[in-house]
């Protein structure tokens, strides 16, 4: 009798406990919620949701959430537009999945706007900073649609719900732990950047966003105990070669060489943190370090007690704490 073998994959770094990869070039996830497909009525929100691709090379794509209501409006009605950027530690989650599925139904119903939730690509087989990039690309290609549809120009290679539906007037971006952190840096970006049609970013929100430094802050772990930390080792595995480590001005807002805060590209900005969330003092220094740098906006901070990270999209019931965040964001796109 032939003898069979069974040839297990060998495991070349991991990430624990989020992503394993292996020698051959492949990634376990770990961690992440289910991908779930676009409805065209939720029944629960009112909400319709379809999937549209960006850009082929690189690849990058959204998932649009429309109240449905909208639909049928005569005239139509322009929505604020939100283009959401997931978390899930740049290597993990999506736009697609059912976490972040949910939260966007949600926000989209109570705040009444158009949603674009990006889909960019992830770490480690798409090395950081790549993500930063795509939903830079990707709030470019939103912009674009405002000059295509004040020119009246062909829209057949346009996407009708923001051509239709959306005020360029009224242009925010949002995301949450990670996704927060690429909302720093598009933010930043646009400070020093025009935007296609010279739409303007009327507003940015982060939730629980994620940004680190070398010198631990508040309850933040010390010593040896840091280096184990895991918002530390995820950094330093996703971005080995990042100039300067934890202290790129990417993950550091005020790291060597960082730009001033001064020049972020948006007059409106809201910061929201979770009392139990180890990230939660970085938020807090965060927007004391916009308040104090001179920028001319307005900056808030929203901090919700007895409730850990993301929880506003990790928990699948919608408790009174849920109810109250997607209730605050909602009133920051007006």
């Amino acid at each position: 009798m032939a003898s069979t073998s069974t040839t297990k994959k060998e495991i070349a770094s991991e990430l624990l406990p989020l992503i394993r990869v292996y020698k051959d070039g492949t990634v376990e996830r770990l961690w992440g919620s289910p991908y779930v497909p676009p409805c065209p009525h939720d029944p629960q929100t009112n909400v319709s949701s379809k999937d549209i691709n960006i850009s082929h090379n690189p690849s990058i794509s959204a998932r649009l959430f429309l109240p449905q209501n909208q639909i049928y409006q005569k005239p139509q009605h322009l929505l604020p537009i939100l283009v959401y950027f997931h978390g899930g530690g740049f290597c993990f989650e999506s736009a697609f999945s059912s976490d972040h599925h949910r939260l966007l139904n949600r926000l989209v119903s109570q705040a009444q706007v158009l949603g674009v939730s990006v889909e960019y690509r992830l770490a480690p087989e798409n090395p950081l900073p790549n993500c930063y990039q795509d939903c830079w690309d990707a709030l470019q290609w939103v912009s674009s649609h405002r000059t295509h549809k004040e020119l009246d120009a062909d829209n057949t290679n346009k996407e009708p719900w923001l051509v239709n539906y959306g005020n360029f007037d009224k242009l925010y971006i949002g995301g949450d732990s990670a996704g927060g952190n690429i909302v720093h840096n598009v933010a930043m970006k646009a400070g020093v950047e025009r935007l296609c049609g010279d739409v303007k970013i009327l507003g940015a929100f982060m939730s629980h966003p994620y940004f680190l430094g070398s010198k631990p802050i508040g309850s933040e772990p010390r010593g040896e105990d840091f280096e184990k930390w895991l918002p530390c080792k995820v950094w330093k595995f996703l971005y080995p070669s990042a100039p300067g480590g934890i202290n790129n001005p990417m993950v550091n807002p005020v790291g060597p060489g960082a730009p001033s805060l001064a020049g972020l590209g948006c007059p409106r900005m809201l910061v929201c943190v979770s009392s139990k969330d180890e990230l939660r003092d970085r938020g807090v220094w965060y927007y004391e370090l916009v308040k104090e740098s001179g920028w001319r906006g307005e900056v808030e901070v929203f901090e919700v007690e007895g409730e850990e990270h993301a929880f506003h999209i990790l928990v699948e019931a919608e408790t009174v704490n849920v109810k109250i965040m997607i209730k605050r964001l909602a009133s920051f796109l007006v």
